[in-house]
């Protein structure tokens, strides 16, 4: 993300004098002046103007060109909690965690790639009670692709929100007894669990009319599958305007990368969070209006 900052004269905004030439290039940055304080350039209360732009190996520089200066941010960098709770169970299969304030116990199955937590759904329950300020859920309209075993699902419905947990109909089984065993008794909006397979039948069980969500999440649903074109095809039916969608996934594979690079060809793409230890990144994106 760059936010450019006038730092000239206060002028009225139709009278303000257009951007300068903007880099393109890691290479063009560095041909600009060395990076200065915003303190002594800006002063409070500036206006910003934001253009996202994409450069994934730079984590922050700020330099000054003319009358502006130019800062850019990478996403914040995590270290992965161990949200994990020690706690003895009959049940090897069972894995307890704690997030929002409460301990969510997860039962798994190592029969089915989606009955398994894995590191994006921790990366992106941690991100969503850490910064209930940037994405809120109190009270939005969510649906989870690749729901698994239903933990994102659980955090978002504590958060505030009016969760649809979806999946293959061989996790719904298990994607229902854990959210029931985990809402149980809270004064929540329990999540729905729904059948979903991508790319299927999406008018006739989702009709844009009546199914209008805030929020479309996914986690680690990129990997090396042959689903990956009905994936992109049903986050694009299900994101209308004002929907918004976060993806976190654990980069393990050029498809991973090919994915990205397709899915910014169709919304307005911003990476938010990186949890290096993990390799998992965090997306936010918009449908980009015509």
């Amino acid at each position: 993300m760059l936010k450019i900052i006038w730092t000239g004269a206060a002028r009225e905004e139709k009278t303000r004098p257009p951007f300068p030439y903007l880099p393109k290039s890691l290479p063009e940055l560095g041909k600009l002046s060395p990076p200065l304080h915003l303190s002594d350039v800006a002063p409070p209360q500036t206006p910003l103007i934001t253009i996202a732009l994409r450069f994934p190996d730079l984590s922050k520089a700020i330099f000054h060109m003319d009358h502006y200066v130019v800062i850019y941010i990478g996403p914040r960098i995590f270290k992965m909690l161990e949200k994990w709770v020690q706690k003895a169970s009959y049940y090897f299969d069972k894995e307890h965690y704690f997030y929002a304030g409460h301990q969510i116990t997860i039962q798994e199955s190592i029969e089915n790639f989606g009955a398994i937590v894995w590191p994006g759904a921790l990366a992106l329950c941690q991100y969503l009670e850490s910064d209930q300020q940037e994405i809120s859920l109190k009270d939005k309209k969510v649906i989870e692709l690749g729901a698994g075993t239903g933990l994102v699902s659980i955090v978002a419905s504590i958060l505030g929100a009016f969760v649809t947990a979806t999946d293959l109909p061989e996790v719904l089984e298990n994607l229902e007894f854990n959210i029931a065993k985990n809402t149980r008794g809270m004064d929540i909006h329990k999540p729905e669990v729904r059948k979903l397979a991508w790319g299927e039948n999406l008018d006739q069980d989702f009709p844009k009319s009546t199914h209008q969500y805030d929020f479309i999440v996914a986690t680690d649903v990129v990997y090396h599958h042959t689903a990956l074109d009905l994936l992109l095809a049903t986050i694009d039916y299900l994101c209308q305007p004002g929907t918004t969608l976060i993806w976190a996934n654990k980069f393990r594979f050029s498809t991973d990368y090919d994915f990205l690079d397709r899915l910014s060809n169709i919304f307005n793409i911003a990476q938010i969070a990186e949890f290096p230890e993990s390799n998992v990144k965090l997306f936010k994106g918009t449908v980009r209006e015509n």
